[in-house]
């Protein structure tokens, strides 16, 4: 059976407090935190789903070559949608670049670029006529650095594919262990921007909602070697404790109701570019998973998730982050499942 994110419970503890925006329910006091889901790694793409989605999400540091972007699309392209979220992008033409690895299988549907953090929806080829809608946004939190510009804040996309709202947030964070409520406070007017120019009150939230990006939380209250050890046993899972993303939704503070696969790959940074060993500069920081894929099902009553992976992928060592990506299908309840294209 799959893991149904609107059956799957994972709670944490409850506290008093009202919620508000994308990151939590207006209606609601108690909270739930993040619901940890598994993965099932059977899809039968044909008759199970009425949309699958695969997400991306890679901070690139800066620089890329074209090889790293035929990986990071793969080579099985049974879903509908790819979405891509990158952070850090170099000055190359990173469209170029995506059209060319999937000019066989799939075509740009929309894009939202705020510098250096970018965001792009691929469909099946001939799939325009399934979008309804499309909008774009974006929200900076921060200034650029460096020759890059490392854009801090999100970029945003509002489609209805298939007759299904989707949202996709990519965002990058403020960085370092400390900055924890900055990145809350982040987080919360991010969610408050979005598309709040033309806001119609009255107007049906997205039925799903993704947040993919380089978050930045870090793991707290361990030191380097001890996580470095765990890692090389195989033994990460025992860090999920420690991870300030998953702390922070507990208390409340973000992410209420979001899903989120569990964590069994190793943390996703820092790595030395061109290897995949963590950290040996004099800094030796503490093995983090700052890149992250959530998602919140809005209309439980007709839409039911099923999370068939979530993983990194190792075999890129350009940057100092390893890319995350998910599988995530979409079964709507209220018609029988399309033909699919």
């Amino acid at each position: 059976m799959g893991n149904i994110c609107a059956l799957h419970v994972g709670k944490g503890r409850n506290m008093k407090r009202k919620a508000r925006g994308i990151i939590n329910n207006e209606d609601t006091i108690d909270h739930e935190g993040i619901k940890t889901v598994g993965v099932d790694n059977r899809c039968n793409f044909s008759t199970t789903s009425d949309l699958c989605i695969c997400i991306l999400t890679w901070n690139m540091n800066g620089q890329v070559a074209y090889e790293d972007i035929e990986k990071l699309v793969g080579r099985d392209r049974r879903f509908d949608l790819l979405v891509i979220g990158l952070q850090e992008v170099p000055r190359n033409n990173i469209p170029r670049l995506l059209e060319k690895a999937l000019e066989e299988t799939h075509i740009l549907l929309g894009k939202a670029v705020m510098q250096s953090l970018q965001l792009y929806v691929y469909g099946p080829r001939n799939s325009e006529s399934l979008i309804k809608e499309l909008k774009v946004d974006k929200h900076a939190v921060g200034g650029c650095g460096g020759l890059i510009g490392r854009k801090k804040g999100a970029v945003a996309m509002r489609i209805n594919y298939k007759g299904i709202e989707l949202q996709f947030i990519s965002c990058h964070l403020s960085a370092h262990a400390h900055k924890v409520e900055q990145r809350n406070s982040q987080c919360r007017h991010i969610s408050h921007a979005l598309f709040s120019k033309n806001w119609n009150p009255y107007s049906r939230p997205a039925q799903v909602t993704v947040w993919l990006g380089d978050l930045n939380y870090r793991l707290q209250g361990i030191t380097t070697f001890p996580v470095r050890n765990l890692i090389q046993k195989n033994l990460h899972s025992l860090l999920t404790s420690k991870d300030q993303l998953l702390q922070e939704a507990e208390r409340g503070q973000i992410f209420d109701g979001y899903c989120e696969g569990t964590l069994a790959f190793k943390p996703t940074f820092k790595y030395n570019i061109g290897s995949s060993n963590y950290d040996t500069s004099h800094k030796v920081r503490v093995p983090s998973w700052t890149d992250r894929i959530l998602f919140k099902i809005e209309d439980l009553g007709n839409i039911t998730a099923t999370l068939h992976s979530y993983n990194s992928v190792d075999c890129i060592d350009s940057s100092d982050h390893k890319p995350v990506k998910a599988h995530l299908c979409l079964k709507y309840e209220k018609h029988s499942s399309p033909r699919r294209s």
